[in-house]
């Protein structure tokens, strides 16, 4: 008998009811799964969100230990590199802690910080609302962004840079609805 392949939609038969082939199940059996990956993917984020922002200030105390051994050196080595990747690291425009300028420069620092912030919220329960539509979440991306670019655009107009603080503090709210979003999106 010749291998023929099932019909995946049986004749006058609803396509969303199962006909008790495998293939014609529906497909909401696989939602539970779904969901429940990106309930663990927001975890992560939020895990990812916390630690990093646990690490910057770690980093400037590892590298200043006169006899911390290869393991702290290691931990400092990483948190610069990983930081070399994402940021200018600029020591002006850098907290320092411990005599050592922080990984990333004080604009990532507070972006990172206020996306641990919100993602610890988050988890918690404390930071919940439900975006309606994509087009609200590029709103609140684009008001939140309005601090940062406040002070990029004043830097490069005249000149003079913000001290870290207001930087800081400029890049928290932006770091803030990057993670509420992808806390909340679906």
């Amino acid at each position: 008998m010749p291998f023929q392949a099932p019909n995946p939609r049986p004749a006058g038969g609803n396509p969303g009811r199962s006909t008790g082939h495998p293939r014609s199940a529906p497909a909401a059996g696989l939602l539970p799964r779904a969901a429940d990956a990106r309930s663990a993917l927001r975890r992560a984020f939020a895990a990812a969100s916390v630690a990093w922002a646990i690490i910057l200030p770690l980093a400037p105390f590892a590298a200043s230990r006169p006899r911390g051994g290869p393991i702290v050196f290691g931990f400092a080595y990483g948190a610069y590199a990983i930081g070399s990747f994402i940021c200018h690291q600029l020591p002006a425009r850098s907290f320092r802690l411990w005599s050592a300028p922080l990984p990333v420069c004080a604009r990532c620092a507070g972006i990172y910080a206020g996306a641990a912030v919100a993602a610890a919220l988050g988890l918690t329960g404390l930071l919940r609302a439900k975006l309606a539509a994509a087009t609200f979440a590029r709103r609140i991306l684009v008001v939140a962004a309005v601090p940062t670019a406040a002070t990029l655009i004043y830097e490069w107009t005249t000149g003079d840079m913000p001290a870290n603080w207001v930087r800081a503090l400029a890049g928290a709210p932006l770091g803030a609805a990057v993670a509420w979003i992808v806390g909340e999106v679906d």
